[in-house]
């Protein structure tokens, strides 16, 4: 097992800088080339939520966490900003509340596709919590089968 905690201000040159820490960091369990686009995919889409959503045209703080078992990463992506009201509209594929912006609304739709496992608390307020994690060798493992 191992972990790592990042917090970074919520700017957009720091979505690049997460998806990349976290590949680095699941580099040592060996996943494929399409595996790792997944994760930064993810990864990618919980920050942006965090820089668009969360604090809405301010900056605050978002923390990355990262922890691997056996051939599993969990990756927790929070902030403490204005939280979402109703997390299972927000989950809806092409929900958005920034329509105006040219927002798909798909974010968390994509996570949860790239994703083993994922899943989304928040409370209005006082921010949001994506917990999420991927099997690496899943698909190998299901083709030997």
């Amino acid at each position: 097992m191992n972990q790592m905690q990042l917090t970074f201000l919520s700017r957009s040159e720091n979505e690049e800088f997460a998806r990349n820490a976290v590949a680095a960091f699941a580099l040592p369990l060996n996943p494929t080339l399409d595996e790792l686009s997944d994760v930064k995919t993810a990864v990618s889409e919980a920050v942006t939520n965090c820089i668009v959503h969360a604090y809405r045209g301010t900056e605050g703080w978002i923390t990355l966490s990262c922890r691997t078992e056996g051939s599993r990463l969990h990756i927790i992506v929070s902030d403490s900003g204005r939280g979402i009201e109703d997390v299972e509209q927000a989950l809806a594929p092409f929900f958005t509340t920034l329509s105006d912006e040219e927002r798909s609304g798909m974010g968390f739709t994509i996570m949860q596709a790239f994703m083993t496992d994922f899943s989304v608390s928040s409370r209005p307020g006082e921010g949001t919590t994506v917990s999420m994690s991927k099997v690496f060798g899943a698909k190998a493992e299901a083709d030997a089968q």
